[in-house]
């Protein structure tokens, strides 16, 4: 059994979509980034990276790299799961947390974890998102941007 835990935050801009967990949230500011910018679905990246010892997101899908410009974050998710599997690893468990201050997200959770679950090749009662706010405070609290937090378990 292997733990790993991931991070990630992007800007909140006007003229982008904002897209978390796969889904496409209206609202009217978006996450700024090289790809779609879906946080929840880096820091997922980047916990499974983790348990695997196989680095993180940036390595793996360099943002300086045009190929991954524009990228749906899924795909990268499945990427993921696939050099996972390569190795021998599989997903046992996935828990996360978004924050952010507005939108409020828990209507899109259902529809989050139904995706996240089919990429990851897993039953979706091992996949749990949770979101929160700051409060207030600091810059998801400001709107000035989201982030995420993700744990998981492999095997």
């Amino acid at each position: 059994m292997r733990i790993g835990h991931g991070y990630d935050v992007h800007k909140l801009v006007k003229d982008r979509k904002l897209i978390i967990g796969g889904v496409e949230i209206p609202f009217e500011l978006g996450l700024l980034g090289h790809s779609d910018a879906d946080v929840l679905l880096h820091a997922i990246c980047d916990a499974l990276l983790g348990a695997a010892a196989l680095g993180d997101i940036g390595k793996h899908f360099p943002d300086n790299d045009n190929a991954y410009k524009g990228i749906d974050s899924k795909i990268l998710l499945q990427k993921t799961v696939e050099l996972l599997s390569e190795r021998g690893y599989k997903i046992s468990n996935i828990d996360s947390t978004i924050i952010a201050q507005k939108p409020k997200l828990a209507e899109y959770i259902p529809h989050m974890i139904e995706i996240i679950a089919k990429l990851c090749n897993i039953d979706s009662n091992c996949v749990n998102v949770k979101a929160t706010t700051e409060e207030g405070l600091g810059f998801t609290g400001g709107l000035e941007g989201i982030s995420a937090h993700a744990v998981c378990i492999i095997e």
